[in-house]
């Protein structure tokens, strides 16, 4: 069957049904440029997507030795065919006008175009300069979660053993630092331990903090494809908001922000109490449980209750559904990430598959996310403040074995005290002692909390700032040196997936003007500043991707990440491999942890653990005697308060987050048309009773504001727990004429000037989701509508109150399947009509039904401070 479908209005596409335990259809989307036809396709190139974590492998369209359109791989094993609405539009931006295609650098305050030589030459210069006066701490390099598995390694090299840096972090401690912190504590290793593929097999999927809808819509798919077959799953939700996961959840809890762990600890303590735990498998693989059973002795339901302001019998009836699940797949993201006690709180859902034996078997595995495209690779190659291969930086065996991977003594490499986060290092920056930073792939002018300080430091006169990226963003506005990159099918490359599946990326067309990939500019600064091993050779000894590969793989040899059994031809043509891949697993490993946990050894171990309350790290002796055997680490955590919460001053809670439709600070998808349409500016959600307690309605003008700063936007008033406010965090100034910040005539829209400068102790990840604030009425809407999209989590709460998000012929994507008769393909046929199944304004979930279970609880005590309203 083939159909148009407008995948704007209904992003989740036509829906597939099948069975539990059955393999989940193909189906392929196509998206091509208005008036190129398929078989005016020259070539068709070979690649996975880059607009989010999920690894949608794809081909890229190529005519005239330009882009065109993409495809979906049918032989993929990640999305089957499918594409995301990022994926069909997305790829536009390559071609955007405003590209950089000349290296920039700043004369007389100004940023004047010139020639490569001039802008390394002088990169190099200050690098040595700095070398020489102030030593390797002076030099940091803050990179991305976008970039490719060769170009990460090299630049973990020559950071830690060419300039000898400890401040090396990437844009990941923003987003996924606690699912590796996570990890570490309870398994002694990064690494996921879970598939996709276990979305096939489970009879309950729990989702932690995790709008899978809009943050990985081609899982969603798959989830939806489930839930319209037979045997369908069910589904846990923890979620404030009513995303697409919370209206089909049989159980939905909204916690208030930042009492994620005392909702976990009270889950723990009903699934122990009821008599849920695999005892067998405790005793055989793990430690700590009766320390853990201590924990939660005392965290009934209504102790949760007390502090979660969710219904004790509703905490009961979700505790109930995961201890009696036949195989329980969990997944977690932002919502506990990025959230007070955030990597205890990922640590207790860890805890949870392990006291009910639910790893390494299919539909039994934890999902501990990420959010960026080649997060993963950020983790795995070291470039993310960890060591690369997973080694363990407190472990001078490990630091020998990798010097010896590198030809370099052990004590070139910085591992005297834990790596610098990213955080920190900014503050450094804005002391004084970190005196250049080298940004890439990013845009912490807009991605930062606290953005008034964060801009300050980046245009202080004592740091030598670079930028290497695709446009002018309003971090590289800041520059002192601009080098333009390469993307995504413009250079060549690997990535790997949340699920640890590795995709070959293949370049398509020639980057714009001078651009560069960005392996080429690390490799070109190396040989400037004539990096040298032990013996006096190249440190950085590869010079093309396919030799950065191979110098990846003789690092990654034995260890948890092992690409040894991967190759650049072994990954051509077919589907990703997921790793651990080696001459004894050459088609891969589809999950961790089968018969027990693998890398907890003392010896072993990436890392020896932290004190989840504190973030203080744990001695080796101390872990030695704690888990001499190396089983899984069963670690609890006490619930504390949030440090910021709301009151009479600041009554509302705040959190951010993302939408469907565009991907971090909007710099590629806002230059998307069909993607910027759909969600064109910042707004901000209400609930239903606090917006009629302020008198507020759809489309009022209002501010958000704390004393860090404020924001305008228009409201969207939903069905999100009362006492919570909703800013998405993608918008920044690039587009306005201010450039890089708020001005005169442009106030202040981006998420983060009134998020607090705080972090979790143990993974370091920013607190983007506890903050509090205070609302006030600029403007009555007076009919205009806000700009949030209906089909998503935003949809307003009462139909009708704003237009249907719909794209119209410009976003139809042709979409081929086999139908089945048994079922209707969720409006497939004629989906030309755009607002079928759209979710428009009646909050539908995509698939062109409503469930009506799973419904918010959790009143919440009204907003204070109605009085700032109309002020």
């Amino acid at each position: 069957m083939r159909a148009s479908v407008d995948r704007i209005a209904r992003p989740w596409g036509s829906r597939t049904p099948y069975g539990r335990g059955g393999e989940w259809p193909t189906r392929q989307d196509l998206r091509l440029a208005e008036g190129v036809r398929e078989d005016e396709v020259e070539r068709w190139v070979q690649t996975a997507s880059i607009l989010h974590s999920d690894g949608d492998a794809m081909d890229i369209a190529v005519k005239d030795g330009t882009m065109v359109g993409v495809r979906g791989r049918v032989v993929d094993r990640v999305n089957r065919g499918r594409l995301g609405p990022k994926d069909a539009f997305g790829w536009q931006a390559n071609a955007s006008a405003d590209r950089l295609r000349r290296p920039l650098v700043r004369r007389d305050g100004r940023l004047v175009p010139t020639d490569w030589d001039t802008a390394l030459d002088l990169v190099a210069a200050r690098s040595r300069t700095l070398l020489d006066e102030h030593g390797p701490g002076s030099i940091g390099f803050y990179t991305s979660g976008q970039l490719f598995l060769e170009e990460y390694y090299t630049l973990a090299v020559l950071a830690r053993a060419g300039v000898g840096t400890p401040h090396l972090d990437g844009n990941t401690r923003l987003c996924t630092s606690t699912a590796a912190e996570a990890l570490k504590q309870s398994f002694g290793s990064d690494g996921q331990p879970g598939s996709y593929d276990d979305i096939d097999h489970a009879d309950v999927i729990a989702l932690f903090g995790h709008n899978l809808a809009e943050s990985q819509p081609v899982q969603w798919m798959r989830v939806l494809d489930r839930l319209e077959g037979a045997d369908p799953p069910q589904l846990v939700c923890v979620d404030p908001r009513p995303t697409p996961v919370a209206r089909r959840a049989t159980v939905h809890l909204a916690p208030r922000i930042g009492t994620n762990v005392a909702l976990l600890n009270a889950l723990l303590h009903e699934i122990i109490r009821a008599g849920h735990v695999d005892h067998g498998y405790v005793e055989r693989h793990t430690v700590g449980f009766e320390d853990l059973e201590r924990a939660v002795a005392e965290c009934t339901p209504e102790w949760a209750a007390s502090r979660c302001d969710v219904p004790a019998a509703r905490i009961r009836e979700a505790a109930e559904v995961l201890g009696t699940a036949d195989r329980l797949l969990s997944t977690v993201l932002q919502g506990v990430y990025q959230s007070h006690q955030a990597t205890a709180a990922a640590v207790q859902v860890n805890n949870l598959h392990l006291i009910r034996g639910m790893l390494g078997r299919p539909g039994a595995g934890v999902l501990q996310m990420n959010g960026q495209p080649t997060a993963q690779n950020t983790r795995e190659c070291g470039a993310d403040g960890d060591l690369p291969g997973f080694r363990n930086w407190a472990n001078e065996e490990h630091v020998a074995d990798l010097a010896e991977v590198w030809n370099v003594e052990p004590d070139t490499i910085p591992h005297y005290a834990p790596p610098t986060h990213a955080m920190q290092m900014f503050r450094y920056a804005e002391q004084g002692s970190l005196r250049m930073l080298w940004i890439s792939g990013t845009n912490p002018a807009v991605s930062l909390p606290e953005l008034s300080r964060v801009r300050d430091v980046l245009a202080s006169e004592g740091l030598f700032v670079v930028v290497q990226d695709l446009f002018l963003t309003e971090t590289a506005q800041l520059a002192d040196v601009v080098l333009p990159a390469a993307t995504w099918g413009e250079k060549t490359g690997t990535f790997t997936n949340a699920d640890r599946t590795v995709h070959l990326s293949e370049r398509a067309v020639d980057p714009p003007g001078e651009a560069r990939p960005d392996l080429d500019i690390f490799l070109d600064y190396a040989r400037r500043m004539d990096f040298r091993d032990k013996d006096g050779s190249p440190l950085v000894s590869w010079h093309d991707p396919e030799s950065a590969f191979e110098a990846w793989q003789r690092c990654s040899a034995g260890r948890p990440c092992d690409y040894t059994g991967l190759s650049y031809d072994r990954l051509r043509g077919g589907s990703g491999v997921q790793w651990p891949c080696t001459a004894e697993a050459p088609d891969g490993t589809p999950r961790l942890y089968t018969d027990g946990v693998t890398w907890a050894h003392p010896d072993a171990c990436e890392s020896y653990g932290k004190d989840l309350v504190t973030g203080a790290p744990a001695p080796s002796a101390e872990y030695r005697e704690l888990n001499p055997d190396g089983k899984a680490l069963l670690r609890a955590a006490e619930y504390v308060p949030p440090h910021e919460d709301s009151g009479e001053e600041l009554p509302f809670q705040l959190t951010t987050g993302r939408t469907l439709y565009h991907f971090h600070t909007r710099t590629k998808t806002a230059r998307a048309p069909q993607l910027n349409a759909a969600a064109p500016e910042v707004w901000v959600e209400i609930s239903v009773a606090d917006a009629s307690a302020l008198g507020l309605g759809e489309g009022d003008l209002v501010e958000v504001g704390n004393p860090r700063g404020s924001l305008r936007g228009r409201l969207r008033v939903t069905d999100i727990r009362r006492g919570l406010l909703f800013v998405p965090f993608h918008y920044g100034y690039w587009d306005t004429s201010a450039g890089s910040g708020p001005a005169d005539g442009v106030p202040a829209r981006a998420a983060n000037e009134v998020t607090v400068t705080d972090w979790d102790p143990v993974s370091k990840q920013p607190l983007f989701k506890t903050a509090a604030a205070r609302l006030t009425l600029l403007e009555r809407g007076a009919g205009r509508p806000s700009p949030a999209p209906t089909t998503t989590a935003s949809a307003p709460a009462r139909p009708g109150t704003a237009p249907a998000t719909e794209g119209g012929r410009t976003a139809l994507v042709e979409e081929s399947y086999e139908a089945d008769p048994t079922h209707e393909a969720g409006g497939a046929a004629g989906a030309e009509s755009t607002s079928e199944g759209a979710g428009g304004a009646n909050g539908m979930d995509g698939t062109g039904s409503m469930d009506g279970t799973g419904s918010t609880e959790g009143a919440g005590s009204s907003a204070e401070g109605a009085e700032e309203v109309g002020s």
